[in-house]
């Protein structure tokens, strides 16, 4: 095993307990006179190979290389600046053209230099920095050696002011599910957490999140504390004629402004990295409710991983090998007739790059950032795993090599931190689990949709046409600028200020019946009624719509609300009246958890909840569900792991008070730590709540010679 120590108090060396350095000093002017020579034997090499590239004489390889580093070194940062979103959105191939255009001028004004048009200057800059960049690497020996040196050359430019007190740095993998954690830390899929479970130096327990089982409602309570009205991933309003969609910017600004008050989780000097929202954080990047603000920018503070030609090189090539890995799994899927699978081709390769890789190396180097400057609580979600897990599978094997990616870039992390101007605690979470299984409409062959249009005599729309679509992360403005190459039709402003209504409105508008799904969970909506319709106003305006759903094989349960005895959750064989807590026949609730009536009750409650609300079967037996999106894992109901998250802890923390029920109790918990570690800022948690306790005493071995056993003694 593996461990790290300090060495001298002056160089701050990290080094590995076999003796090698994991960072090496005293040898950057070898590595520069190594990095140009290799630049320059490419620019040699490209002469020779490229058509209508010519350098002249051999010496102007060097001085082709030398121009090429100096651009690099002072142009390029000035160029991302106003280019990081073309960056972002393109996986760093629109950063190449321009940096390609560039070379193209400049070259052309070194003697005897010709290249024959700005296609080959982008080749040139591309492959000189692609063979630069990997030798680079090479020569750091091993990735984490090459990481912790630029933690180091980090720590040296920008050093906060030193302190004591501890800060928090908390890392959120997206939907991954307590069970199947414990099972990869068993079977090595996540050494780094593994290894701070049997050393003891952390925890792990789970939390149970809201019905609601998705990043925004999770996140939002997590961090701001209050999650109150999220019914789903994706909701619609009633009094508004609006459709709320957590990963559109715009709307999670909104969402955010709502449940602010200021003093969120991340308000004293903290980070939000990759988030939905910001968590009332002064240091945002890759967080959507920030992008959605008037004049908010969604790549603000990354402008320095991408001024670095070579980590541009670097996550340029990562995310390009992602993309054939993912088309190899799906070709393997298809071959083996692997089910349940869904299609996996388009454009999701590169929006599974854009979560594995771009966005990950963007907040890994965002929390490096937040580490040296000495931040004093970093709230950051890595959407990998999540993104994968749902068209591949929660355990299948291209998900589990995501999840030991992010292990790594949590060590990776962990052992930065040594560089750091103070200690630092960090804490692993998940907003969520995944429940896998076939989907609904591959199941049944129809869609929940074309279930209630067909029972409310409407002609139904076919599935591709369906108003619904994969949950996603903090990705979703990405991915929806992938998938929607062309304009979207949108409703015309009548006035100056009147929001812009997007298609999916117009058509709620126009139908009466609206249809959602997050996950599992789906949500209907009359349109032309402002109120909530009750099951009697249901029954007798569509009289076959309620019977259809509750008899169908694929429905576990329906929320409705009654006249006169408040909501009930009907089921095939029985109805549970939640006001009363009365029982009749089989109770539709008891399958899927002690805590099913609480969480089901709290919805209930949301003004903006669904006039039906339809959660889909859970099998005990597989412990699958059957999703009203297209994917394999999926999450946004009950059922299965789904609602089950995780938490680990270091140990030397309070311990929370289980059961853990509800992102906003972990928030509570969160806040108290801080307040444990001397936050003066979050000083009033530990008194406004019990969500944890002190860490008891240690417990002293048990002198076994002297236990009694009857009438004697062992040993």
């Amino acid at each position: 095993m593996t461990s790290f120590r300090l060495l001298g108090s002056g160089g701050r060396r990290l080094v590995r307990s076999g003796g090698r350095r994991l960072v090496r000093g005293g040898r950057t002017a070898t590595r520069l006179v190594l990095v140009w020579s290799v630049g320059a034997g490419s620019v040699g090499a490209l002469s020779v190979t490229l058509p209508g590239f010519d350098i002249g004489q051999p010496i102007n390889a060097l001085v082709v290389s030398a121009t090429l580093s100096a651009l690099n070194a002072i142009v390029w940062p000035f160029l991302m600046r106003f280019a990081l979103a073309i960056s972002v959105l393109t996986l760093g191939l629109g950063s190449f053209v321009l940096n390609g255009l560039l070379v193209y001028m400049a070259l052309g004004e070194i003697p005897d230099v010709r290249l024959p048009g700005p296609p080959t200057g982008v080749l040139v800059a591309f492959t000189v920095s692609a063979v630069t960049g990997l030798t680079s690497s090479l020569v750091a020996v091993d990735e984490d050696e090459f990481f912790h040196r630029r933690a180091r050359r980090r720590a040296k430019r920008r050093l906060g002011t030193p302190t004591n007190v501890p800060g928090l740095v908390m890392v959120q993998i997206d939907g991954l599910g307590h069970d199947v954690l414990q099972r990869a830390i068993r079977d090595g899929d996540a050494p780094t957490l593994a290894r701070w479970l049997s050393e003891g130096s952390h925890r792990l327990i789970p939390w149970t999140t809201d019905w609601s089982s998705q990043t925004g409602a999770s996140q939002c309570g997590i961090l701001h504390g209050s999650n109150r009205d999220m019914p789903a991933f994706r909701w619609y309003e009633k009094d508004h004629g609006r459709l709320l969609v957590s990963n559109r910017p715009a709307d999670a600004a909104e969402i955010e402004r709502r449940h602010s008050d200021g003093r969120g989780l991340l308000h004293d000097d903290g980070a939000s990295r990759g988030n939905l929202f910001t968590g009332d954080a002064a240091h945002k990047s890759v967080t959507l409710s920030s992008a959605g603000r008037r004049k908010g920018k969604l790549g603000a503070g990354y402008q320095g991983y991408f001024t670095n030609p070579f980590n541009a090189v670097r996550t340029l090539t990562g995310a390009l090998v992602d993309v054939v890995r993912e088309v190899v799994a799906a070709t393997v899927q298809r071959q083996r007739d692997v089910r349940p699978r869904v299609p996996r081709g388009g454009v999701y390769p590169l929006v599974r790059a854009l979560a594995t890789v771009v966005t990950r190396d963007l907040v890994v180097e965002g929390i490096l950032d937040d580490m040296m400057a000495g931040r004093s609580v970093v709230y950051a979600d890595l959407t990998g795993y999540d993104e994968v897990a749902h068209h591949s599978g929660i355990e299948r094997y291209d998900a589990l090599a995501v999840l030991r990616s992010i292990d790594q870039q949590i060590g990776r992390l962990a052992r930065a931190a040594e560089f750091a101007p103070r200690p630092y605690q960090l804490v692993v979470l998940s907003d969520h689990g995944q429940s896998q299984g076939a989907t609904f409409a591959q199941r049944y062959g129809i869609t929940l949709e074309q279930i209630v249009q067909t029972s409310c005599g409407q002609p139904s729309r076919s599935i591709e046409d369906s108003v619904t679509g994969p949950e996603g992360s903090a990705l979703g403005f990405a991915a929806r600028a992938l998938r929607r190459l062309g304009p979207a039709a949108e409703h015309k402003p009548a006035m100056a200020g009147e929001r812009v209504r997007s298609a999916e409105e117009e058509a709620a508008a126009k139908e009466g019946v609206l249809v959602l799904g997050s996950g599992n969970l789906g949500l209907v909506y009359f349109t032309e009624h402002t109120e909530r319709l009750t099951v009697e106003q249901i029954q007798a305006t569509y009289p076959d719509l309620l019977p259809t759903l509750v008899e169908h094989p694929g429905v576990g349960f329906l929320l409705v609300s009654t006249e006169s005895r408040g909501s009930v959750v009907l089921g095939r064989h029985g109805a549970h009246y939640l006001d009363t807590g009365e029982v009749l026949g089989v109770d539709p609730l008891e399958p899927f958890g002690p805590h099913a009536p609480a969480q089901v009750r709290r919805a209930d409650a949301y003004p903006h909840v669904a006039d039906i609300m339809v959660n889909s079967l859970h099998d005990p037996q597989t412990d699958e569900v059957a999703a009203f999106e297209p994917l394999v894992g999926s999450h946004g109901g009950l059922g299965g792991p789904q609602t089950t998250a995780f938490l680990l802890y270091p140990a030397d923390l309070p311990t929370p008070v289980e059961p853990l029920v509800g992102p906003e109790e972990v928030h509570k918990v969160l806040r108290a730590w801080l307040a444990w570690l001397g936050h003066d800022a979050y000083a009033d948690a530990v008194a406004a709540t019990a969500a944890v306790e002190e860490p008891g005493p240690p417990v002293e071995a048990l002198e076994l010679g002297y236990l009694p056993i009857g009438d004697a003694k062992l040993l």
